[in-house]
């Protein structure tokens, strides 16, 4: 995907953080166990606070980000793509969500690198640990639930 101005990367990132918040919120009403719909909720809610950063940027705003290394488990990268549907399992929705912020990790990585603006390239930086963090935290939910099924 080629984009033509920071405007259009900024259009086209707050358009993946609001289906980022919709896909949790559906996982959630579709989870019957309180802590994984938690769990989902709390997703919906970190989405929507992404796209709050993007909506609110300023280059006066990204000085007090920090940035950190996340730990990479590397498990969605092993993972096909799957599309959402009513019904899939709860190992399923944690491999799709998981290869979702994948993509959301490596999308902000690009924009981090390509970008020759210091305030532009933090934003996406921060953007991209937090995708990171969300990535390793299913990554390790999926690990916990495979081991309980016994797999």
């Amino acid at each position: 995907m080629v984009f033509e101005s920071f405007e259009e990367i900024m259009d086209y990132a707050i358009t993946k953080e609001k289906e980022a918040a919709d896909f949790y919120e559906e996982a959630s009403k579709q989870e019957k166990y309180s802590g994984a719909k938690e769990v989902f909720e709390n997703f919906s809610k970190e989405e929507k606070k992404h796209q709050a950063m993007l909506e609110n940027f300023s280059e006066e705003n990204v000085e007090h980000y920090r940035i950190e290394k996340v730990p990479d488990l590397k498990r969605s990268d092993y993972l096909v793509d799957m599309e959402y549907e009513p019904g899939l399992s709860y190992a399923d929705i944690l491999r799709l969500a998981a290869k979702r912020e994948e993509k959301a990790f490596k999308l902000y990585n690009d924009f981090s690198e390509k970008t020759g603006n210091e305030a532009h390239k933090k934003l996406f930086q921060a953007l991209s640990q937090e995708e990171a963090k969300h990535k390793l935290k299913l990554e390790t939910m999926l690990d916990d639930y495979m081991s309980e099924m016994g797999d």
